[in-house]
């Protein structure tokens, strides 16, 4: 009789931990890594994760596709005057959590400026400036954090009531109609960031995204971020701290998972490992594509495949002679409540460093790179046609793609308990998962999430 892989590694877990498949009776399987846990993606919460494993006492070691820890949390270095400006994750709620994450690395926090101040207003898609259109003050967020402060639990993580109300499952534009504030569209998506259809969505989603925490934190002005304005920093102290327990630029190949423990399977630039481990943390986007290489049972396909990623890019342009001052996109059309034509550029951010500027691109969906990069400069080709920019060169000096983005499931699915039975997965074959998919693209709130599941795991 011929046993199927799977087979094989139930047959000797059956016979004791200690026989699970050597490196004999793999010959690809090269160097054995065995630890308590094993977390895939070193973002946020696969960092945060490793690093309170080990302060529990815990053995980890961290799986990374990437060469750096710290997933969308990137930053630009000028080697022109030596400046830095994060163009992924910009900013943190100031809780004791963040402050001693932070401290413990010795990373200094600063109180950012969620002010955008003076800016300009333009609709990208002709290129002509939009003088009647007047941005709300930031103190009218307080009318959306009164709709928030109902739903307190939207900070916690994926469980939502059983029914789920239907103000979560109805578009949040229908939201933003009920309670009189349709007009504060404009500032709430340049607040907000990504998805261009992201009040097209279940309300859930913006309101889990625009979090009570985060609006505090604008309406405060308490929102934090490193006083050397790099975020990156940090995870790169995290990096040194973890030492030999990440691995960089390496690609899982294969996972199994028994009542005995977890294996994977590991593609690394050193060659291939195999990690043995009790636990499995997954962090990353849990779509099928991503976890092909899982042995994934039907309810876990089921599930993951109701996702819909959407597309969020960032990308520092170098701008020979244009001012530093912001240039947000908007429509002059009133009756749209000025909501620019998605997808597209809908922020050109000012760094404070000269001739560099951040554009923000939202999508529904992930695009290919070279769309959104040539969608960027043809806005910045019309804007210079009227005028609204000075004709200059502009150069891509940094680009990063944050898609998959925002994964989101239809009102029907939420209304039918998709997130408890997205919850239910947590322990199940010896995993559990923590990232943007089970709670929201929030650092703060995903380590805070991810906190809650320790003692589980």
């Amino acid at each position: 009789m011929t046993l199927t892989r799977k087979q094989l590694l139930k047959a000797m877990a059956g016979a004791g931990a200690a026989v699970m498949v050597t490196p004999q009776a793999h010959a690809s399987s090269g160097r054995v890594i065995q630890r308590d846990v094993c977390v895939i993606g070193g973002g946020a919460s696969g960092s945060y994760a490793a690093v309170r494993l080990r302060d529990l006492g815990r053995s980890v070691v961290v799986v990374e596709r990437e060469d750096r820890l710290g997933g969308h949390t990137e930053t630009f270095r000028d080697p022109v005057t030596g400046g830095t400006a994060d163009i992924g994750v910009v900013g943190y709620h100031d809780i004791p959590l963040v402050r001693r994450h932070f401290g413990r690395f010795d990373v200094p926090l600063s109180f950012a400026k969620t002010n955008p101040g003076t800016i300009r207003f333009a609709d990208y898609r002709t290129g002509l400036p939009v003088d009647n259109y007047r941005m709300p003050p930031m103190s009218r967020l307080a009318e959306y954090a009164e709709v928030l402060e109902q739903y307190p639990y939207l900070e916690d993580g994926p469980d939502l009531p059983n029914p789920v109300p239907p103000e979560l499952v109805a578009p949040f534009t229908d939201l933003m109609a009920k309670h009189g504030f349709a007009d504060l569209a404009p500032l709430l998506y340049l607040v907000s960031q990504g998805r261009s259809d992201l009040f097209d969505l279940p309300a859930l989603y913006e309101m889990k995204y625009l979090n009570g925490p985060a609006v505090h934190g604008m309406l405060t002005q308490t929102t934090v971020t490193t006083s050397r304005r790099d975020n990156s920093e940090l995870y790169e102290k995290i990096t040194t701290h973890l030492g030999d327990d990440v691995l960089l630029n390496a690609t899982v190949t294969e996972v199994s998972r028994e009542r005995a423990g977890v294996q994977v399977l590991v593609s690394t630039p050193h060659g291939p490992r195999t990690i043995r481990a009790r636990r499995l943390v997954v962090t990353v986007p849990p779509l099928l594509a991503n976890l092909a290489r899982f042995d994934l049972d039907s309810t876990e396909r089921a599930l993951f495949s109701r996702f819909s990623p959407g597309g969020y890019y960032t990308s520092v342009l170098r701008l020979p002679g244009v001012a530093q001052v912001p240039i947000q996109n908007v429509s002059a059309d009133a009756a749209r409540q000025h909501m620019p034509t998605m997808p597209g550029l809908y922020l050109l951010a000012a760094t404070g460093i000269p001739e560099i500027f951040i554009a923000y691109y939202g999508s529904s969906r992930p695009l290919p790179e070279a769309r959104v990069r040539a969608d960027i400069l043809a806005a910045l080709g019309r804007l210079q046609s009227t005028g609204v920019l000075p004709t200059t060169q502009p150069r891509f000096e940094m680009f990063a793609s944050h898609a998959p983005f925002l994964l989101s499931v239809s009102g029907r699915d939420i209304a039918g308990g998709f997130y408890r039975r997205l919850s239910a997965l947590q322990g199940r074959h010896n995993t559990f998962y923590t990232g943007a998919a089970f709670h929201t693209n929030d650092s703060t709130l995903l380590w805070r999430f991810t906190e809650s599941l320790l003692p589980r795991i």
